[in-house]
């Protein structure tokens, strides 16, 4: 992850762990590493570069997933392994502000706590939050979107009811988004085991967040004054390297965001948006091969070909709609997926004046719930997806959906 400095505790505290595997069970055991779905359409399903009906698509693209989709359509336009679960790193903070943005006015303030970074994990990305000092909502959102700050992240989780009860949120809201590839395991998206998600979950939470002007907003902020105590500030970037044109990178034509990511475990992770002519475009490249830039270099050459000659290109899968905002179900889990999303609405009506005064334990018991009933849900999608992939056809070519835990693949095209 990115920041400016890296947290010295070595250890999350007691409380905080027993939240965090509390928000584990329930969905570890019902979706396995190696699980994939059809979600969006058949081909996404497929291993394997999935692409009609245009030329010329760049043949250097080195990550182990990726997807380009028209913004405003939903129609994925190209996609590469796009259900292959990996760990997604930062980029899981845009679904973070998909369930958390909303609650708090961007006015508000509020005082850290010396409890509210406890249990910031050692080696995070920090934008510099320090205990006693009184910051705005709108700077600590600055802190998650420009500087990836995992400080940023604590402080407004531990105002919308502690660690726990936010993962349980965000695994609601990512079933209701029906990004059912994602397991949180943590609000920052730092490296926890079975934290994993997908190009195709990523540019979900990155599409249903762009609707909102506060997070295209924050997404989209080059530079910003943060707080340093007293009447002192400092500056802070955005690490999106497309947007600022750092480290010897042209600024991206059009580019306004969205998230980028990197862990020493997940690699590099992206979501890059961009309007040109009135067109607006969204990529996802998980887990290019090494290289200081390599993530940036490969979205923009996804991002070039699909404003250039991939306005050619017929649609591969679509974007699903949220099932709260009247998105047809992908499966027979719709019941199962709006009562998980339901109850996490409950809650946030209940805390949207302020901070919470819930227990942890009280979280926990939250996301037991929640996750329960979000895991039924997936064994019901999963089950489904079998069995329709038995009566299916085999596709010549077709290459099976690696784990996480595979390596990097060549990218043979598979046209139509």
């Amino acid at each position: 992850m990115y920041g400016p400095g890296m947290r010295d505790s070595s250890r999350l505290t007691r409380r905080a762990a027993l939240g965090l595997t509390a928000a584990a069970l329930p969905v570890l055991s019902a979706t396995p590493a190696s699980a994939t779905t059809a979600i969006g359409g058949e081909r996404l399903a497929r291993g394997g570069v999935q692409l009609s009906g245009a030329a010329g698509f760049p043949r250097k693209i080195t990550a182990r997933a990726w997807l380009l989709a028209d913004c405003e359509s939903g129609e994925v336009l190209a996609s590469y392994d796009a259900h292959r679960r990996l760990p997604p790193a930062s980029t899981l903070k845009m679904l973070f502000a998909d369930t958390v943005l909303k609650k708090f006015e961007r006015s508000g303030r509020y005082q850290v706590k010396d409890s509210d970074l406890a249990d910031v994990p050692s080696g995070s990305s920090l934008v510099g939050i320090k205990p006693g000092i009184t910051y705005t909502v709108e700077q600590l959102w600055q802190g998650v979107f420009l500087r990836s700050g995992n400080d940023a992240v604590h402080v407004l989780s531990h105002m919308n009811g502690g660690i726990a009860k936010t993962v349980a949120e965000m695994q609601a809201k990512a079933v209701d988004l029906q990004a059912l590839d994602t397991h949180v395991v943590s609000p920052d998206g730092f490296d926890h085991p079975g934290q994993l998600s997908s190009a195709y979950d990523l540019t979900l939470f990155a599409r249903h967040g762009l609707k909102d002007d506060e997070f295209r907003g924050y997404c989209g902020t080059r530079t910003a004054n943060f707080p340093a105590g007293g009447r002192k500030t400092f500056q802070i970037q955005n690490t999106d390297r497309l947007l600022t044109g750092a480290w010897g990178l042209d600024v991206y034509q059009g580019l306004f965001g969205v998230k980028n990511g990197y862990t020493s475990h997940a690699g590099n992770t992206f979501t890059g948006g961009a309007t040109r002519g009135g067109r607006t475009l969204l990529v996802t490249v998980m887990h290019p091969a090494p290289g200081t830039n390599a993530v940036y270099e490969e979205t923009a050459a996804l991002l070039d070909w699909g404003f250039g000659k991939g306005g050619a290109a017929r649609p591969v899968g679509v974007l699903v709609d949220p099932l709260s905002e009247g998105g047809a179900s992908a499966g027979p889990s719709a019941s199962g997926a709006e009562g998980a999303a339901g109850a996490s609405g409950t809650g946030a009506a209940a805390m949207s004046s302020g901070p919470s005064p819930w227990r942890l334990a009280e979280g926990g018991a939250v996301t037991l719930a929640l996750l329960g009933a979000g895991g039924w849900a997936l064994r019901r999608r999963r089950r489904a997806t079998v069995a329709a992939g038995a009566g299916a056809k085999a596709v010549p070519g077709a290459k099976a959906v690696p784990d996480a835990s595979a390596g990097p693949d060549s990218h043979d095209v598979q046209g139509s």
